[in-house]
């Protein structure tokens, strides 16, 4: 009985020396803004673990427990190194605070505009780590699909070439783009195009995400969301990288980069060359794309000076059109662009154009309370897309007709070009206090845009004047706006935000391609305040908040007579979240609710001028809910998820549609209608698995419910529900001939899902009888993508 005694007391033993403790923490900077991709490695004798913080900065460790010397180790780029004795008898939980390296100083530029985890909005960080694991060349879209209320298209069905993004139902026009704090929507459309600066994600340090209204920036107003993208990241060690993909569609990517690291206590110098290119998997949706990314920084002290060149070229073959709903079971990759030729497509059918950014940043701390810069753009694009017409007048042209012995030709085919050359340049500034309770924002910019429309014939079957001009359109709009923003808490958890912005916006367009006479003179001012109220602890963010913001129309929306002229858009953004953050899981709930006055959506309706315009709709509304989870199971086991589910409704809709029997158009009213491309529900599920050191396996699914082509709500012209899922595979080695190697492997549409993410819609009637003439944007089926990434 003694030795049966003896025998349980050491198996008890033996238990309570290999039972596990959990060593975790938050790590913070000095404003206890949360730190996300800090590095943390924790040493336990020779041996070593390493993590990295979440995007609330979290990490955690499970470990053995035991009485040996422990030590946590954290790194932050920028901020000063700190090492912490740890205990690992029970468990701990350690709130770590990193200052800032006295010759670094953060990027105000950025800091100005984004929303801190005191501010009451809803967004989601995404850190370089984080990017670095998904980056293989595609598109931002792509990068940012698993946060909540996202949906995105790809007119190659790949990723790559031309993409498109929505939150919350609003499409890219409507959402405010920067880069490192300059606009970077078209000025004209306020749509973005990352297929001009193809790869930035590599040289990105993080991407904020806003939903809603969000804080004031620079360029468009914010009318569903906000992206703000930054790259201006100070890496004080030297580096070099070498990465390639290879993919389905015979898709590269090649991307080469270094930095100087810290010379001379003053200088840092990085720099990045990529080419990706890619087939396409709908046919000839090629894409060519190059970029040079050079940024250059003299740092001293309290103050930074920093340059930046950024410029890239793309080449893609016109896939705009979609797939004819009649080819989708037979040839759901087929590409309506270039078939006017006769025989074979025309091979030159492409987009091309560059874009080249120069960006000047200067930064100052002055004292103790104040920080300020002033920052310095230009933004230079110039190119053409190139499309074979068949049939064409010479008159429509402005050309006369040829004469051939005794006939007359008025009609020809031809080869077009039609060009943007443009400018957009201005300038920004920002000055913050921050004393005690109170944290002061005082900034602004101005911008002018100078932009050349213009169309060449450059080919015709029966004769034309080389390169003849059949249009010329200039085009201006200035725009100039100041914000103040002030953050005062209360106490140590109620925070009250204020925030407040004047806008200016000047038009002058000299004509139209279809109406050259055209001309159109407008300006808009908007006051765009926010406000709201946050509780905020250990663990917790409470927020509700109210904004409103004005927003100008397109270019597009002018095409009318003037009596016809759009007015500005207006929204109304109320919202109220909560957030918590422990140990092991974290979830968060928002609602909201945007409630809109004359939106602009398109109708059919065909204006005096002749055209297809958008028209002002008197009332509609966005309402929903998002909803945000993760829980770490076991110490390689990782659930997340979010859902969205909403409601979007214009109150009462008018729909025009032609026909073709009588030459005019018939009118149907609707009420309560949805909005176009707004599904009621988007969910997105992520199982991380890490089964030994330095191998994750990753499981992303996306649901997104049905959407509508317009806004009639008839399912005749709409896009099917759709289910679909992507794996990752990724693995690092160390010390195997270079210092890392980082292996990646992603398939994606793993289940080989048959859907279409965007489409269009062009009701008419035809012989009595409504035709609902649909085009579709096919996805992918099943594809891969491998990446070899070596750090020298």
């Amino acid at each position: 009985m003694k030795k049966a005694g003896l025998l349980l007391s050491a198996i008890c033993f033996t238990a309570m020396l290999y039972a596990q403790v959990t060593i975790s923490g938050t790590v913070r900077d000095e404003k206890q803004q949360a730190l996300p991709g800090a590095t943390i490695q924790l040493l336990v004798g020779e041996k070593s673990k390493q993590t990295i913080s979440d995007k609330a900065g979290n990490f955690i460790f499970h470990i053995v427990k035991s009485t040996e010397q422990a030590r946590l180790m954290i790194h932050y780029v920028g901020k000063k190194d700190q090492t912490i004795d740890v205990l690992l008898t029970s468990d701990q939980f350690y709130q770590i605070t990193l200052e800032e390296k006295a010759l670094f100083l953060a990027p105000l530029e950025i800091q100005s505009i984004r929303a801190s985890d005191k501010t009451p909005f809803s967004k989601s960080d995404i850190s370089s780590a984080t990017l670095a694991q998904k980056n293989l060349g595609q598109d931002l879209p792509f990068l940012l699909n698993q946060l909540p209320s996202v949906t995105i298209t790809s007119d190659a069905g790949n990723g790559i070439g031309y993409t498109g993004i929505r939150i919350r139902g609003t499409d890219a026009s409507r959402i405010n783009v920067t880069l490192n704090g300059i606009p970077y929507n078209d000025a004209e459309s306020q749509s973005t195009y990352f297929v001009d600066i193809p790869d930035i994600f590599s040289s990105s340090q993080s991407i904020q995400v806003q939903r809603g209204i969000g804080t004031s920036s620079n360029g468009g107003g914010a009318f569903g969301a906000t992206i703000n993208i930054a790259t201006n990241a100070f890496i004080d060690s030297a580096y070099a990288e070498l990465s390639n993909t290879y993919g389905s569609y015979n898709t590269w990517r090649n991307n080469l980069q270094a930095g100087t690291g810290l010379l001379n206590n003053h200088f840092t110098a990085d720099i990045r060359l990529s080419h990706i290119a890619s087939d396409g998997y709908i046919d000839r949706a090629s894409s060519n794309l190059q970029s040079l990314y050079f940024s250059g920084a003299y740092i001293n002290g309290k103050s930074s000076l920093r340059f930046n060149f950024i410029t890239g070229k793309e080449k893609t073959y016109q896939a705009w059109y979609g797939v004819p709903e009649a080819m989708l079971e037979t040839d759901p990759t087929y590409n309506p662009a270039g078939m006017e030729k006769p025989g074979s497509p025309y091979d030159n059918q492409t987009d091309n154009y560059t874009q080249t950014h120069y960006q000047l940043f200067y930064n100052q701390k002055s004292g103790r309370y104040f920080d300020w810069n002033v920052a310095a753009f230009l933004t230079r694009g110039k190119g053409y897309y190139e499309e074979y017409k068949a049939d064409q007048p010479y008159a429509k042209y402005g050309l006369p007709p040829v004469i051939m012995g005794s006939d007359t030709i008025t009609n020809t085919d031809l080869v077009r070009r039609r060009w943007l050359d443009n400018y957009f340049f201005g300038q920004l500034f920002s000055v913050q206090y921050q004393q005690n309770r109170n944290a002061l924002t005082l900034g602004g910019s101005w911008s002018q845009y100078n932009g050349k429309h213009f169309g060449q014939v450059i080919w015709a079957q029966f004769g034309a004047p080389k390169d003849a001009e059949y249009y010329n359109l200039p085009a201006y709009k200035a725009d100039q706006q100041v914000y103040i923003k002030w953050l005062y808490a209360m106490n140590a958890n109620w925070s009250l935000f204020n925030d407040v912005q004047y806008r200016r916006v000047q038009y002058t367009m000299d004509g139209f391609e279809d109406n050259p006479g055209l001309y159109i003179r407008r300006h808009f001012q908007f006051i765009n305040p926010k406000t709201g109220i946050s509780f905020n602890d250990v663990h917790t963010h409470a927020y509700i908040s109210y904004g409103f913001v004005g927003k100008e129309p397109n270019r597009d929306d002018f095409e009318a007579a003037v009596t016809d002229q759009p007015k500005p858009e207006f929204l109304h953004d109320f919202e109220a979240g909560i957030e918590r953050k422990l140990k092991l899981y974290a979830w968060s709930a928002t609602l909201y609710y945007m409630l809109y006055k004359d939106q602009l959506v398109l109708t059919g309706k065909v204006n005096s001028e002749g055209s297809y315009t958008r028209v002002n709709v008197p009332a509609s509304y966005r309402m929903g809910l998002e909803l945000t989870g993760s829980v770490q199971v076991k110490p390689w086991l990782l659930l997340q998820a979010n859902a969205t589910f909403s409601r979007n409704k214009i109150r009462q809709f008018t729909e025009y549609i032609d026909n073709y029997d009588n030459g005019k158009q018939e009118v149907f009213q609707y009420t309560q209608t949805a909005i176009s491309f707004s599904p009621a529900v988007i969910s997105a599920f992520t199982v991380g698995v890490q089964p030994i050191k330095n191998l994750s396996l990753t499981l992303e699914n996306k649901y997104v419910s049905k959407q509508y082509l317009d806004n009639t709500q008839n399912t005749d012209r709409s896009l099917a529900a759709y289910f679909a899922g992507n794996f990752r595979m990724a693995y690092t080695a160390k010390k195997i001939i270079f210092p890392e190697w980082d292996l990646i492997l992603q398939i994606n549409n793993l289940y080989n899902t048959t859907y279409m993410s965007n489409g269009a819609t062009y009701p008419y009637i035809y012989d009595g009888v409504l035709v609902n003439d649909n085009y579709y944007y096919t996805m992918a089926k099943i594809n891969f993508l491998a990446g070899l990434k070596i750090r020298f």
